[in-house]
């Protein structure tokens, strides 16, 4: 699937214990993590980081998590009916494309959590996975995720879905880091209505991509390499990549990725 210029990262033998720590954070051979290896080769060369950034809804999980917990609220009773009606007109507009806020419809599912502890609504989020979305992981995102790791790639989500889901995810799934959607939480550990920052959807992924990389390898210091999306809103981050892929895309995106010449992959099962 990789092009043939995009080669296998080369080996490099380290002493571990200059790293010490690095077995008890990732609970196994540190020198199989792909974190670690970027660090290690960073230590022998002065190379750039190489991002392979994937879109969750849609993209790595057949269907969309967030519209999954919305019945999955109404099928349990803890978003009411008339918040549901609102979201579902929300979604229609969406689907018509008309502007929308992003961050108010986020706070409208989250109603359902208002005024709850921090710690479990990410449990119940959690099981919320476990339950409902893990069926649906495609295993050729996984599949592509080892890919890239195998070239040096740190393996990164970027999602408008919420990060305790796609934290849950990761425990089953190889990516390193998510970058997510996330709702403040009041002084008491407890989660409101508001989302912390602006959601991660459309061009404020390009934005999220940006600040996570800078921050953490320093700007300049990184390249996206490889960038997975399905749905239109993520055109801008495919165009950020040196090789965007369109993953089983909407008309509008699978029109641009044809333009663009942009490989196209179906990853439907």
């Amino acid at each position: 699937m990789m092009d043939s210029e995009n080669q296998m990262c080369d080996s490099t033998e380290s002493n571990t214990e200059s790293l010490p720590e690095v077995h008890a954070i990732f609970g196994h051979d540190p020198t199989e993590h792909t974190i670690f290896s970027n660090l290690i080769g960073q230590q022998g060369k002065n190379a750039k980081v190489k991002l392979a950034v994937y879109d969750f809804d849609g993209t790595c999980i057949n269907g969309n998590s967030p519209a999954m917990l919305v019945r999955h609220l109404m099928f349990k009773r803890k978003l009411n009916f008339r918040s549901a009606i609102l979201i579902g007109f929300w979604a229609l507009a969406y689907k018509l494309r008309l502007p929308q806020n992003e961050s108010w419809v986020r706070g409208m599912v989250f109603s359902a959590f208002d005024g709850e502890p921090k710690e479990d609504v990410d449990e119940y989020l959690g099981q919320f996975y476990d339950s409902v979305v893990a069926q649906r992981y495609r295993p050729d995102a996984d599949f592509s995720m080892l890919q890239v790791a195998a070239e040096g790639c740190l393996v990164v989500i970027v999602s408008a879905s919420w990060d305790a889901i796609v934290n849950q995810a990761s425990k089953s799934h190889p990516f390193d880091e998510f970058v997510t959607t996330r709702m403040q939480v009041d002084d008491e550990g407890n989660y409101t209505r508001k989302v912390d920052g602006l959601p991660i959807e459309g061009y404020e992924k390009v934005n999220a991509v940006q600040r996570f990389a800078d921050e953490r390898f320093g700007e300049g210091n990184w390249v996206l390499e490889y960038a997975f999306g399905d749905h239109h809103s993520d055109a801008a981050l495919l165009e950020m990549a040196r090789h965007p892929y369109a993953v089983t895309p909407d008309n509008p995106l699978e029109r641009l990725a044809k333009k663009r010449n942009w490989e196209i992959l179906d990853w439907k099962r």
